[in-house]
């Protein structure tokens, strides 16, 4: 795609997100070694961030989600279009469509398995057919969990000869806030939820983003609150695993099932050693539980978003993004009961500091750094992108990848 314009544009760039990810576009591609633009459907805050980033010679292009026309327009000057723009059940259907039949690569920050899922059910023949490289879950959910089994699979490669085949995953400490964007979209996946009892069904499927002829068949672990032996702390469950377990499991799938076809893999939160470790590993499986009931209750969620939880457009301070970080270790272990760790770190909150590096990373990724001929359809971060992206992060995007003794 060299006669593109533009390498990347930044759609959605005057969300809450987006105006993170243009202040740090600046800032890393200021030497020209990426062409970007930022895109969305107000002309006069687009003009606003171009204004507030100080980016005098950056091109601005509107084009709103439900035009396709503008969105074609759009795509026609661009390697990669980077979305920002959720909840993407909401407002991301006719974007991916787009991509996929001309041919555009495409990455975005989705945690909705739901719409990923209809997603490739509708458009990855036509992503194939153009070339269209897509790739959802940029962000903190999932490049964390993806690259960092990724990461450890290579290292059990390396130091065994063959793979892990059971991998836990602990979160060890994570400091952040959550933006009204991303509540935006729990309310909305709830929401359907509740109406569609396939959907209800789907989303107890831990193999639902994988192709339809996965085979694989082995249950999952369902993490309760407990006393983690090997960690030596107590652990509750974690509340991006829907999202992210999957991503690893289609990774596992499209790479030939190179972490072995009874692969397991389990995400959890650290609590803490003792009667307080435990009380917290309580009070934050209850508190997710309560949040989730309380969300699928009408007259409880309107209270909620009314009174309680940030809205769209709303998130951490620049000071609590800064002050913001994250510390995941993963346990891996082998048939043959050989063990490896390995951990990933980020120096900033993870939902929009750190993830803001990420997309931009991978959207730059996809458009520099992919041979040209990797087929195109729906991708994860670590099938399509794996070492290079790895690479980028540690340069450029704070992130750590390390294996431990």
């Amino acid at each position: 795609m060299a006669d593109k314009k533009f390498d990347i544009i930044v759609y959605g760039a005057t969300s809450f997100v987006g105006q993170i990810i243009t202040r740090y576009m600046q800032e890393q591609f200021a030497d020209g070694s990426v062409k970007w633009a930022i895109a969305g459907r107000s002309l006069s805050k687009l003009k606003q961030v171009r204004d507030t980033v100080g980016l005098p010679g950056i091109e601005i292009i509107v084009a709103d989600a439900a035009d396709e026309d503008a969105l074609k327009q759009m795509c026609a000057q661009t390697t990669v279009v980077m979305s920002t723009v959720g909840p993407y059940a909401l407002y991301g259907d006719l974007l991916v469509q787009v991509c996929a039949t001309t041919g555009t690569h495409y990455c975005d920050l989705t945690g909705e398995p739901q719409w990923i899922r209809k997603m490739q059910l509708r458009h990855e023949a036509d992503a194939i057919k153009s070339g269209a490289r897509i790739v959802h879950c940029c962000g903190f959910d999932s490049i964390p969990s993806d690259l960092g089994v990724h990461f450890l699979q290579r290292g059990a490669l390396e130091q065994f000869g063959h793979s892990c085949d059971r991998i836990n995953m602990r979160v060890v400490s994570m400091k952040g806030g959550a933006s009204g964007g991303t509540i935006a979209s729990m309310i909305n996946m709830v929401k359907e939820a509740v109406s569609d009892a396939d959907l209800r069904r789907e989303l107890k499927d831990p193999y639902s983003l994988c192709p339809q002829n996965h085979g694989f068949t082995i249950a999952q672990p369902d993490v309760k609150i407990a006393y983690d032996n090997v960690y030596g702390a107590w652990i509750a469950p974690f509340i991006m695993a829907g999202i992210n377990t999957r991503v690893v499991y289609r990774s596992n799938a499209l790479s030939n099932n190179s972490y072995g076809i009874e692969f397991k893999y389990e995400e959890a939160v650290v609590t803490g050693q003792g009667g307080s470790g435990k009380q917290k590993a309580r009070a934050a499986h209850w508190g997710a539980n309560a949040l989730m009931i309380g969300l699928a209750v009408p007259p409880i969620r309107w209270l909620l978003e009314t009174m309680v939880l940030p809205k769209p457009g709303e998130g951490p301070s620049e000071k609590a993004q800064l002050e913001g970080n994250f510390d995941i270790v993963f346990l891996g272990s082998t048939a043959k009961g050989e063990t490896i760790r390995c951990r990933v770190t980020g120096d900033r909150d993870p939902g929009y500091g750190s993830t803001a590096k990420m997309l931009s990373q991978a959207a730059a990724c996809l458009a520099k750094d992919v041979p040209d001929d990797v087929p195109g359809g729906f991708w994860t971060p670590a099938t399509i992108l794996g070492d290079k992206l790895i690479k980028r992060l540690e340069a450029h995007a704070g992130l750590t990848f390390e294996r431990l003794a």
